[in-house]
């Protein structure tokens, strides 16, 4: 009987070990984007002080992301979300949909993630939505995901910069960002969205 060759014999066990990692990273993000409180941390007083408090700090920083914001239907802000794992992670945080500066409703935002580095790391994101029926698909039945449905630009220093009443033509403008500003190398892709009921 032939030896099996080392090399297939890793290349499949590394096969195996990436399928495995997938079917649980699916499983995580089903589980954290689940529809209920059970993962609800803040409550709404305090959501909704730190969506608007980030959307400020967003402004302040980014003179791009104010003018969309005068431009916007509605802003959906997560001031906080924390991203952890081994291997495998998994990402979570609360924000609050913000309208004519009041907060109008609030929303979880969950995902899981492949290849982080040991360790935690926290964001913040804020998405802009232009019209009433981008709006409209946050609260689909089976949750938001993102980069499915209306289109979604995920703005950088340069798009900001660069951004003008005149080309804003897009559904969705995205910004990701920290205590220094605007974040680069992180996406938003795949994030699942779903509304939530805090007390």
């Amino acid at each position: 009987m032939r030896r099996a060759d080392p090399f297939c014999a890793a290349l499949a066990r590394l096969a195996l070990a990436a399928t495995c990692a997938i079917v649980f990273a699916t499983g995580m993000a089903h589980t954290m984007s689940a529809g209920t409180d059970t993962f609800v941390r803040d409550d709404a007083a305090e959501i909704s002080k730190n969506a608007s408090a980030a959307l400020q700090s967003l402004y302040g920083q980014v003179a791009g992301a104010k003018a969309i914001g005068a431009q916007a239907h509605a802003i959906l802000v997560f001031p906080k979300v924390t991203k952890a794992g081994l291997g495998i992670g998994g990402q979570s945080g609360e924000g609050a949909l913000l309208k004519g500066g009041k907060t109008i409703g609030y929303y979880r935002t969950s995902g899981a993630s492949i290849g982080l580095q040991a360790g935690a790391q926290t964001y913040g994101y804020a998405m802009f939505f232009m019209n009433a029926k981008a709006l409209e698909q946050l609260d689909a039945a089976s949750g938001f995901e993102v980069g499915v449905g209306p289109s979604v630009v995920l703005m950088d220093e340069g798009k900001a910069k660069s951004v003008t009443t005149t080309t804003m033509k897009d559904d969705i403008y995205a910004f990701i960002f920290g205590q220094k500003g605007l974040m680069a190398g992180l996406g938003i892709q795949g994030n699942k969205i779903s509304k939530i009921n805090p007390k």
